[in-house]
């Protein structure tokens, strides 16, 4: 497959720290001159993609997961729906984007968020800050609290579509697809807190309908060694591995996907 002068479209699902792999692949598919004219992402897609539409590094885009402890104290809220505010993560995000909005990045972006209320996706463009798209994208249930914008919450876009490839289809002659959400193998022991049966259940419900949209792309990279990680990864050198292991998945399928 050539991907000189197509038109092509990135997607890149929700996984919560293992979204860092994400960051991984894109340095692979810059070494290999691969770039988007279209990035659709949910959650933690949708983080890693707006950074890098900014113009930072995949390594930057490391190193910002690095500097930010997510369970710190100062994160936690007992006024809202959720262990963690929403909010907290504002002064984060805007201290890279500003003001700046979805429209002034790099590449055509499609973030999506959940409407809590109608229960339908929206899919966030151009004249949204793309601080409030990424807040509202990112907002995983039962541990960030929905954000607002507007007057409407928010949630996860994972909740209804943790792999918006479908957003892209028509759009783009290619499409490549970053799935960094393999079903976790784990033992009942596992289970003992909120945070992990949360992720659990969060997991399982999507992950059929996720794997049967791999079929939408031309190529997808999804690194099955992120079974071993967990979603809320707080490690430094567990986040350099995972940032890793999206490098070498995206390097070895690059070799099967170049022939065809």
């Amino acid at each position: 497959m050539k991907f000189d002068g197509k038109n092509i479209g990135l997607t890149l699902s929700g996984g919560g720290t293992k979204g860092l792999a994400h960051a991984g692949a894109l340095k692979f598919l810059d070494e290999q001159g691969i770039r988007p004219n279209h990035i659709a992402g949910t959650s933690s897609g949708a983080i890693v993609s707006s950074l890098y539409a900014w113009g930072k590094k995949p390594e930057e885009i490391l190193e910002f997961f690095k500097s930010i402890y997510f369970f710190h104290w100062k994160h936690f809220t007992f006024r809202k729906p959720g262990l963690i505010d929403s909010l907290a993560f504002r002064d984060y995000f805007h201290n890279v984007f500003g003001d700046a909005t979805l429209g002034e990045l790099s590449f055509k972006m499609h973030l999506t968020a959940t409407d809590l209320v109608s229960g339908k996706l929206r899919i966030f463009e151009d004249n949204i800050k793309i601080a409030d798209a990424v807040l509202a994208s990112s907002a995983f249930p039962g541990i960030i609290s929905p954000y607002e914008i507007d007057g409407r919450l928010y949630g996860d876009g994972g909740i209804v579509n943790h792999f918006p490839t479908d957003i892209l289809q028509g759009r783009c002659d290619t499409n490549i697809g970053i799935y960094v959400s393999p079903i976790q193998k784990i033992q009942k022991e596992d289970l003992s807190n909120i945070k992990a049966v949360t992720a659990r259940a969060y997991d399982l419900l999507s992950a059929n309908s996720n794997m049967q949209k791999f079929t939408l792309c031309d190529w997808v990279i999804s690194p099955e060694e992120l079974a071993l990680y967990s979603t809320f990864e707080t490690n430094k050198q567990k986040m350099e591995e995972i940032f890793n292991i999206g490098y070498e998945a995206a390097k070895k399928s690059y070799n099967d996907v170049i022939i065809l």
